[in-house]
């Protein structure tokens, strides 16, 4: 190659470089001014092979081809076993056969429950190992296993292994025992008997027995074994409850709805001659979303899709009716496995601190040693005598340290469980009292936690005038006036003029009257709720449903307790809820008749759009009305214009009510028809089947009619503000970790003072990408003292990109909601707050939701209350209620503390005296190795 060309080469070069500098300046620019550290794994190379980056293996001058080949053969198996040992399960989607359709020979998990710690081969090594790998109990093996040796025994055998075996055997023991209740939880599950659906009938099978494609029946108040697919129940409405309190932590039953296709079948025996098929999405830990579609092709080809309202996940309880579903995950690959942790065995870090403080003696004790030495000389089996001395000064490290410490921690333990002022306190773990003296993290579930998840409505604001409940007796005038008036076929009503002339604009509207009854008719329409009649002894056959009903104590069930309190308002002021099924919906005027409405389409609440809608149709004017509630940050945008709105949904979310913007749209015949075909045609695609949908139904959300604006009030526990505060005032951050909805969260801070007045509250915008992370963490970098508010799915994409820098900006501000959390993102929350800040943390929570947060936490309280006692037997303290926990953290917790921590210097300086009185001894009779007190007060 000639100079010129070379010459011409390097410059193209070093040009090259250049513009490589300046583009990434101006791309770094984009981002905002101020600078977040970013980890070089944050950088993906997704178009490039990992073949062509990786550096390329040159032979060593005086190294043999045979040598250089047998190191890429070992290199190569290295790599090969690593990834095998490191490699994530791949989750893949699935079909799953129904009735003649050929069935696929596909391997999938057992069916079983597994949350025991140890096997039968695994547990003396594990519990040994745990035991062990503390420098402390190995110290105290290696001085007891000396005194075999006769040449340097200086004390009786029992003076040693008596402690050690003891403090050994008490902790096997323990262990034994927690386990064998987890086996016998674990087995009393697996054995749990189901009924499957076969050609020969109803045969009972184990839950441990139970497969993928496995038609089981399911009856009131039984668990369910495994996630299915629902497909038929007793219910006529094709719809069951179902109570997800060990879920997902909320209460309320949620309704799901069977295929419609395989409901209208006579019998379930008829299913089995079908040919039909299911599909699936790949399993994975949400909860809450669900994609699949359901195909027969035997007589007719018939399609349908299915969401999460078609699916009875594991764990979960059937509150009404039997259901029939079809298996399509079990055991490790099913929601509620997937969301929890395994348990891990937690030390104290006091513990760990003497464990710390015995490795500096232990040198301390080395280091006397080999000055006595010295001083001695090294004539003869000089080690012999070395060994001997570092022996007789172990009286600084005593092996009774561990012997005093637990049993004090017994002792603390039982201080708790006798403590009149928090009744009913059980201890579950002895062995980290002390914790509960040294938290500074709290993190907290709100639903049954902080709240007792019981609404009551407090206001509905028309604009220009509100109500409360004080004066429900005016509304209820304004809904006789105007039902009586339709009801009297002398007055003139106004007719139904379609979509373009609707009476928004007429004298009519502007009335206080018809506002109400719009309004109220509105409430009383657009839910989820379902009417659930208790049975009565004394039936009259005779009667017509609605004396019976009447007569009979009705029960509201939803998924939602604020559509429950807003039903049971609309029952108060007379317009009351009496029938609803899949398809239609009757309300029970001021008047006592009757009025029914068809129910067309339904939209219900997620966590993306933040409002729930649906579509009605009046019998008896015909009148197609599309009704929508939902949150005032995206309402606001959908509704007409108005000059009341924002303001009073401050006005509201200042005094700690949750409100609701409720909103309405007539639609023609025609318009609806467009619509539901298009609606259709969006639920049955596979692919973005979420996106397509909620764009159809943004079509119809434009320039709606504001009707009113709902305030509901959530009941605290007894005594959370004073304790929130108490710990505030302690030093303690109290974290919010709560599956609800980020208004809710909001509303619920507020008004149990976790975020005071004066306090501003920060919500972290929608994050989807590294770009937008990087925004928002600046925005919230200029913000001071001000409360955090944000979502789990944001939250996790900001782990992803910038770990670090959310950590330290989110532990600055005096406390942090996290909504729309999933269980196992609390637990990765806690673990987060372990490792960054280095500070001692404390989960609190009542609910099977709670569970991963609370094994993960340095100190887990579980809360025995409407959600049952899953939190409480996982926990290691279980209380009552919340206000105890400031007795529990700040008295016991304290006190314990403070007592280990005094106990271990006394038994430490102690040991300090003895051995530098051993060591004047030795010194006085010519650096003899001979015992100056006897063997037993090792012991203590």
């Amino acid at each position: 190659m000639s100079k010129s060309s070379q010459y011409g080469t390097t410059r193209r070069a070093r040009r090259s470089k250049q513009y490589i500098r300046v583009t990434s300046d101006d791309d770094d620019q984009e981002l905002d001014d101020i600078p977040l550290m970013i980890g070089e794994t944050t950088f993906d190379m997704d178009d490039e092979s990992d073949s062509l980056v990786r550096p390329k293996r040159h032979r060593r001058p005086n190294q043999s081809r045979l040598s250089f080949f047998f190191e890429g053969c070992c290199g190569v198996c290295a790599r090969c076993c690593l990834k095998f040992c490191n490699r994530e399960k791949i989750y893949k989607s699935r079909v799953v056969p129904i009735g003649l359709e050929p069935n696929k020979d596909e391997k999938f998990p057992k069916n079983v429950i597994r949350n025991q710690k140890y096997s039968i081969i695994s547990f003396i090594p594990k519990v040994l190992f745990e035991q062990f790998k503390f420098f402390l109990n190995l110290y105290f093996l290696v001085m007891a296993t000396s005194q075999f040796i006769p040449a340097i025994r200086i004390g009786y055998l029992y003076t040693y292994w008596g402690p050690l075996g003891f403090v050994i055997f008490v902790t096997m023991c323990r262990e034994a025992l927690d386990d064998y209740r987890r086996y016998r939880r674990d087995k009393e599950a697996n054995s749990q008997k189901y009924k499957k659906l076969t050609r020969d009938g109803l045969i009972s099978i184990p839950s441990s027995d139970i497969k993928v494609g496995d038609l089981i029946q399911v009856e009131k108040d039984q668990r369910v074994p495994a996630d299915m697919i629902f497909i038929r129940t007793t219910e006529k409405q094709g719809a069951c409850f179902i109570r997800t309190d060990q879920l997902d932590g909320e209460t309320d039953w949620k309704l799901r709805l069977a295929i419609q296709n395989t409901q209208r079948l006579v019998s379930n025996v008829e299913i089995l001659d079908i040919r039909a098929q299911l599909y699936a999405e790949a399993p994975q830990k949400d909860i809450h979303n669900f994609v699949g579609t359901f195909r027969r092709t035997d007589d007719e080809v018939y399609e349908d899709s299915l969401t999460v309202d078609n699916t009875l996940w594991s764990n979960t309880v059937v509150a009404s009716g039997i259901a029939l579903g079809v298996v399509i995950y079990t055991g490790s690959e099913t929601r509620s496995v997937m969301n929890t942790s395994q348990p891990k065995s937690k030390v104290g870090l006091l513990d760990q601190e003497v464990n710390t403080l015995t490795k500096f003696l232990f040198f301390a004790v080395l280091v006397l040693s080999f000055v006595m030495m010295i001083l001695k000389g090294f004539a003869g089996p000089w080690y012999r005598y070395l060994f001997r001395f570092v022996l007789l000064f172990s009286y600084i490290i005593p092996i009774s340290l561990r012997v005093n410490l637990d049993m004090g921690k017994a002792a603390y333990s039982w201080f708790i469980m006798r403590d009149k002022i928090i009744n009913e306190t059980i201890v579950r773990s002895t062995t980290i009292c002390e914790e509960l003296g040294r938290i500074s993290y709290l993190l907290s579930d709100k639903t049954g936690t902080l709240t007792q998840n019981e609404m009551i409505f407090k206001k509905l604001h028309l604009g220009t005038v509100s109500f409360t409940p004080e004066t429900a007796d005016e509304i209820t005038q304004h809904l006789n006036l105007m039902f009586g008036q339709k009801e009297d076929p002398g007055q003139t009503q106004q007719p139904f003029l379609g979509p373009s002339m609707t009476p928004t604009r007429g004298p009519v509207r502007r009335t206080v009257v018809t506002r109400v009854y719009e309004a109220v008719r509105a409430i009383a329409l657009c839910h989820n709720v379902t009417p659930v009649f208790e049975d009565d002894e004394d039936v009259n056959f005779d009667d017509t449903e609605a004396d019976r009903q009447s007569r009979q104590t009705v029960v509201y069930q939803a998924s939602s307790p604020d559509e429950v309190a807003l039903v049971k308002w609309t029952e108060s002021v007379d317009l009351t809820l009496v029938k609803r099924d899949l398809n239609s919906m009757q309300l029970r005027t001021p008047s006592g008749s009757i009025v029914k409405f068809q129910i067309l389409q339904v939209f219900p609440f997620t966590s993306e759009t933040k409002r729930m809608g649906i579509i009605v149709k009046e019998e008896d004017t015909g009148e197609i009305t599309f009704l929508m509630k939902g949150a005032d940050v995206v309402m606001t945008t959908i509704v007409q214009y108005n000059d009341w709105l924002e303001e009073e949904c401050g006005n509201l979310a200042r005094e700690g009510l949750r409100t609701l913007v409720v909103a309405k749209k007539v639609l023609t015949e025609e318009q609806y028809q467009e619509f539901e075909i298009r609606y259709h045609q969006a639920k049955m695609s596979t692919q973005d089947r979420n996106a397509k949908v909620q764009a159809v139904i943004e079509s119809l959300e434009r320039d709606m009619e504001l009707l009113c604006l709902t305030g509901v009030e959530d009941k605290l526990q007894e005594g959370v503000r004073p304790t929130l505060e108490l710990l505030r005032n302690a030093g303690i951050k109290v974290w919010m970790l709560t599956g609800d909805k980020l208004e809710t969260a909001i509303c619920i801070a507020k008004s149990s003072k976790l975020v005071s007045r004066l306090q501003d509250i920060h919500t972290f915008g929608t994050v989807i990408g590294r770009t937008d992370a990087h925004l928002e963490l600046n925005a919230l970098r200029r913000k001071q003292d001000a409360a955090l508010v944000i979502t789990g799915n944001s939250l996790q994409v900001c782990l992803k990109y910038y770990e670090h820098e959310f950590v330290e900006l989110a532990c600055q501000c005096p406390s942090v909601v996290v909504c729309r959390c999933s269980p196992t993102q609390k637990a990765d929350i806690v673990k987060l707050l372990r490792n960054h800040t280095g500070k001692r943390t404390c989960a609190i929570g009542d609910g099977g939701n709670d569970v991963s947060m609370i094994q993960a936490a340095n100190a887990g309280i579980g809360i025995v209350g409407k959600e049952g006692k899953q939190a409480s037997l996982a926990a290691d303290f279980s209380i009552t209620q919340f206000s105890y926990i400031g007795r529990l953290l700040l008295v016991h917790g304290r006190n314990s503390y403070k007592r280990s921590a005094a106990l271990s210097q006394f038994v430490i300086h102690r040991g300090l005296i003895i051995s530098t009185m051993q060591a004047v001894f030795c010194a006085v009779f010519y650096f003899a190795s001979v015992a100056l007190f006897p063997g037993f007060l090792m012991v203590g």
